[in-house]
């Protein structure tokens, strides 16, 4: 099991930088694929930017790629996204999440969830 607690969302004006963290617990934090998948009101959820177990393989929507930065602190437990060049349509709750351990897949398969963030940038 991995329980996930997300930080760092909130409101910045457009052009402007985030990072947020995901702290997570629980032994196999460090053989788990992590994403990050964000939902805006009335749109589904989304996988914004996703990182393999090896941390080898990154994967990155469209949208984002260029501007935001996936990445995992092993010793401190925590992953991160660092949000760059903030827009408008970036404008979501930002969610971390895990798959179990050695997936081979970094853009399904995720079955461990935190609570979500806010991120709300202003024009």
């Amino acid at each position: 099991q991995v329980q996930l607690v997300e930080s760092g969302g909130g409101v910045v004006q457009a052009g402007g930088s985030l990072r947020l963290s995901c702290a997570a617990s629980g032994r196999t934090f460090s053989s788990s694929a992590m994403g990050w998948f964000r939902q805006a009101p009335g749109r589904e959820r989304g996988l914004v930017a996703a990182m393999s177990w090896d941390d080898i393989t990154t994967y990155y929507t469209g949208s984002v790629k260029g501007r935001f930065t996936i990445s995992r602190d092993g010793a401190k437990n925590t992953a991160y996204l660092q949000m760059n060049s903030l827009k408008p349509e970036d404008t979501a709750v930002y969610y971390c999440a895990a798959t179990r351990p050695y997936s081979s897949s970094i853009t399904s398969r995720y079955e461990f969830w935190g609570q979500g963030t806010q991120v709300t940038v202003s024009s």
